[in-house]
């Protein structure tokens, strides 16, 4: 649901051609857990490849990605060898706004949040977005911070208690206020990274593909 909230917001300042949504990502961590689905990040990276070179014979040159998953670490792997690859293209990332994040966390009053996956920031956005299908419960325990240098190798079942790389209490906000926080989080956060994005591609394209400049 956010990679499609994503796709919309520079699919409309780029006037440019969106693809659907792509339901799997690399989720390693978290696939001891049921329910969760993980593909390989090198059946993913052919995949999008594959996309990527059908649209190349259609005329497509300037490619986008975005990804709805903080832990699909092959992103810019991906990224850095499909422009090797193909001289004639260029794909980037919407990462260029580096306060996005920040100005998001302030929009929703959520400064001092501390979390990596499944706390507050989390029942917020999914109760702005399927509210039907949330409990508000319990979730969550605290997290030593010494687990965190562990969090890339292995699953977090190993290191957290139920999945959870943060804490949600029911009681402190109304369901309303939750969901209010969930859309002010995203809303602000998508539309700081759509600010500019055009005038990265296109500099991005001329200076790779129609000048060669290199800085």
């Amino acid at each position: 649901m956010i990679a499609e909230k994503y796709a919309e917001a520079y699919g409309k300042v780029l006037n440019a051609y969106v693809l659907p949504t792509i339901p799997f990502n690399t989720s390693e961590e978290h696939a001891n857990y049921k329910g969760t689905v993980t593909i390989s990040p090198n059946l993913i990276s052919s995949m999008i490849e594959e996309m990527m070179v059908c649209l190349m014979r259609q005329g497509f040159t300037k490619f986008v990605i975005c990804s709805g998953h903080g832990g699909a670490y092959w992103e810019g792997a991906f990224i850095k060898h499909m422009n090797y690859k193909y001289p004639d293209m260029i794909v980037i990332h919407p990462h260029h706004n580096h306060d996005a994040w920040h100005s998001a966390i302030q929009a929703a009053e959520l400064e001092g949040l501390d979390e990596m996956h499944g706390g507050l920031l989390s029942v917020c956005t999914a109760m702005w977005l399927c509210p039907d299908k949330v409990k508000l419960s319990s979730m969550g325990s605290h997290i030593p911070d010494e687990h965190k240098k562990f969090a890339d190798f292995m699953g977090w079942d190993k290191l957290t208690s139920d999945g959870c790389w943060g804490s949600f209490q029911p009681g402190i906000y109304t369901a309303e206020q939750l969901a209010c926080k969930g859309e002010l989080f995203w809303t602000t956060f998508i539309q700081r990274k759509a600010e500019g994005l055009k005038a990265v591609l296109e500099d991005a394209y001329r200076r790779k593909v129609e000048t060669g400049t290199q800085t």
